[in-house]
């Protein structure tokens, strides 16, 4: 799976999502509440946002190059606006959004495969448990030290390469959200989990790049539980399709 790969799952789990009625009424309501959240802090990011362009440069007084400073407003504005994206999606992850990601899951690997495989010896409840636990490892710390990362571009010499490692960093392990639940309601250990997304960083990085377009990351981060799923289900069975 290449990096082409990732982004044509998210493409397919969008159009089975939109298809699906059970899946378009969850994804528009984690859509609904994120979209929310994002309004919500965003009113509150733009309405600091001259304050902001303040701590980070000055408006200079020369005609020649004050173009470039209202060129890093923009850009500023475009920065902020990401971030107030990622945040709302972890409040919304906290709050209530993983047993939606699961029942999406649930209800993609149902219609493909015409059941959903549970874990032995564990209810319902044990693995919706376990996957609440996932949450701090698998997104909100490695997505809060992408965050930091790309704040940090602003202010050292390595800004340039810090504001692409960030972005790059916090899509990554959004996807990995995504594409981990299946195996961890499957109970599997998390450092089997984590290996698995190393040697697939270029599928990930494919699979959460149309996360980092504005507002359309909102709908793909909405159904990207069910691209997730299909990748999974492929991926087992190539797994178990027995070799010539």
């Amino acid at each position: 799976m290449n990096l082409f790969s990732g982004f044509i799952y998210n493409l397919k789990g969008l159009s089975l999502g939109i298809r699906t009625p059970r899946l378009l009424l969850l994804g528009l309501i984690r859509f609904a509440v994120v979209a929310l959240l994002t309004a919500i802090l965003s009113g509150l990011i733009l309405a600091y946002h001259s304050e902001i362009l303040a701590l980070l440069w000055q408006q200079p007084e020369s005609p020649w190059i004050v173009w470039i400073w209202h060129l890093a407003s923009w850009l500023l504005s475009l920065f902020l606006m990401v971030i107030a994206a990622v945040v709302a999606y972890l409040l919304s992850q906290v709050f209530f959004a993983v047993y939606i990601m699961d029942l999406m899951s649930r209800i993609t690997e149902q219609l493909i495969t015409g059941k959903t495989a549970k874990s032995p010896d564990a209810s319902i409840m044990a693995q919706m448990g376990f996957l609440i636990r996932q949450e701090l490892p698998r997104n909100i710390i490695p997505v809060i030290l992408s965050l930091f990362i790309m704040v940090l571009a602003w202010f050292t010499p390595l800004g340039p390469i810090l504001i692409i490692i960030g972005p790059m960093t916090a899509v990554i392990f959004l996807a990995w959200d995504n594409t981990d639940l299946v195996p961890a309601r499957n109970l599997q250990p998390f450092k089997k989990r984590f290996n698995a997304l190393s040697k697939s960083l270029p599928f990930h990085l494919g699979f959460g790049l149309p996360f980092l377009v504005p507002f359309l990351n909102l709908v793909f981060l909405s159904f990207a539980p069910v691209g997730a799923t299909l990748y999974h289900l492929d991926r087992l069975k190539n797994e178990t399709k027995p070799k010539m």
